[in-house]
């Protein structure tokens, strides 16, 4: 068998995926349609920071990248929620020790390709654009960009991964496949990245240790911290409507906006007019598609196979988590592709699907109820559970953020645990019950149910 490789997209998910495969002694060309990121400039305002969480953390591990990543990371503990009149209320997201890790998407993606530079067998290919993917004779044909229509390489491929992203060459070849599947979905709101600068000495102006959350109804502004003392800011905002990125036209305008709702917010962050007028309004979107992979020799992997929302740090987790299971797959099936890659989507695409939906409904969460009444009630009670029964009892966010629970089954665990928890907001006098034989029966069919 030869062991050579073609990847489509040198991201997060295509750099690990790299060093995955060069560590077994793969040859891997990786394929990028823009230039070198580490050698260019960023450009402003498309820089979410990620939530690292633990699957992302496995799947590094398991690349023996951990260590060099940490350097770079900064753990958050919390959430700190703002509310409108400027009270601070910090939410714990799992057990004493258990962190999120605010992550630069463009410092983790330059180290993640420094690293795999450092493989003699690992070649990236920047500003090539594949233009076209004949996947019945194995051919690629790449451009310079997107808009150039003159052929700049023309290659062949053994075996060929696209992990070029939601808008992936690979998977629109797969879709004039017959009985292919695809929807593309936009929702209402975009995002606008504003930013809290460092105290004089590089100090950080809020509490470091925490993602930080204004949540106003119906959109939200997040914090995530750096490095360097600085905050990466977040708004998340319909583009239509009353209140709207539409509405927003003059400095007074926005002004007059964030006076209203983020008051506390404007005292850090005082260049936040330029960074609205500035930085781009940027969309978000979700992908779905089936099949992942044709014949055993082409394969879609992290966004391109499954965009989501960002609204449960869980993109880059599960497309590091994507690399692990395909990495288990290789082991089990002696790197047999025609057998790992069926294996591979059929393990993963119900998880994805999950993920996603999960995504969606914690934006509901974000946005509205971590200051809504009812759902804190829900939130005192999980922590009474958790307290009662704390090596058995997992919160529907720990299973996606701090285990190895496949999402599909966190999704309907938690299901259930949101019924129970309803059902326990309508006892009277609650913690004075949680010895009767009702609190334990509800209890324990979530426990072991």
């Amino acid at each position: 068998m030869k062991k050579e490789v073609s990847i489509l997209g040198a991201g997060l998910v295509g750099s690990l995926l790299a060093i995955y495969l060069a560590k077994r002694g793969y040859k891997v060309d990786v394929y990028e349609r823009r230039g070198d990121m580490r050698q260019e400039k960023m450009i402003a305002g498309r820089s979410i920071n990620l939530a690292l969480s633990d699957r992302g953390w496995r799947g590094l591990e398991k690349a023996g990248l951990k260590e060099a990543i940490e350097k770079i990371a900064i753990p958050m503990h919390s959430r700190m929620v703002h509310t409108v009149d400027g009270q601070l209320n910090l939410q714990a997201y799992g057990k004493e020790g258990q962190a999120i890790y605010s992550v630069s998407r463009g410092e983790l993606n330059k180290t993640l390709m420094n690293l795999a530079d450092e493989f003699d067998q690992v070649n990236f290919h920047f500003n090539h654009f594949a233009n076209h993917v004949d996947l019945n004779n194995n051919k690629i044909s790449f451009t310079s960009s997107p808009t150039e229509t003159k052929e700049i390489a023309n290659t062949n491929f053994d075996l060929l991964f696209g992990s070029d992203g939601a808008f992936s060459s690979l998977r629109h070849s797969m879709q004039f496949l017959d009985r292919y599947n695809y929807t593309q979905e936009y929702i209402e709101h975009g995002y606008k990245e504003l930013h809290i600068p460092a105290g004089e000495n590089g100090e950080f102006k809020m509490f470091k240790n925490a993602l930080h959350i204004w949540p106003r109804g119906n959109f939200m502004l997040i914090a995530l911290p750096n490095m360097d003392g600085s905050f990466t800011c977040t708004l998340f905002f319909p583009f239509e409507g009353e209140v709207s990125f539409s509405k927003l036209k003059t400095e007074n305008e926005v002004e007059a906006f964030f006076k209203n709702y983020f008051s506390d917010a404007i005292e850090l962050m005082p260049g936040y007019k330029e960074s609205f007028f500035g930085n781009p309004t940027s969309s978000l979107m979700t992908v779905k598609c089936f099949p992942w992979q044709y014949k055993g020799k082409a394969c879609l992997i992290g966004d391109a196979a499954h965009a989501i929302v960002p609204f449960f740090g869980q993109g880059m987790n599960c497309g590091f988590e994507d690399c692990t299971v395909l990495n288990e797959l290789m082991d089990a099936h002696n790197e047999d592709w025609e057998k790992i890659l069926p294996l591979f989507e059929q393990a993963r695409k119900p998880n994805a699907d999950a993920i996603l939906q999960l995504a969606l409904n914690n934006f509901i969460e974000m946005r509205d109820l971590v200051a809504d009444e009812h759902f804190l009630s829900k939130k005192k009670i999980e922590k009474l559970i958790a307290a009662k029964y704390p090596e058995r009892y997992i919160s529907p966010y720990q299973m996606v953020s701090f285990s190895n629970i496949p999402y599909a089954e966190a999704m309907e665990k938690g299901r259930k645990i949101n019924d129970v928890l309803e059902q326990l907001t309508k006892m009277k006098d609650l913690e004075s019950k949680t010895e009767t034989e009702e609190f334990r029966k509800l209890v324990e069919t979530i426990l072991f149910g």
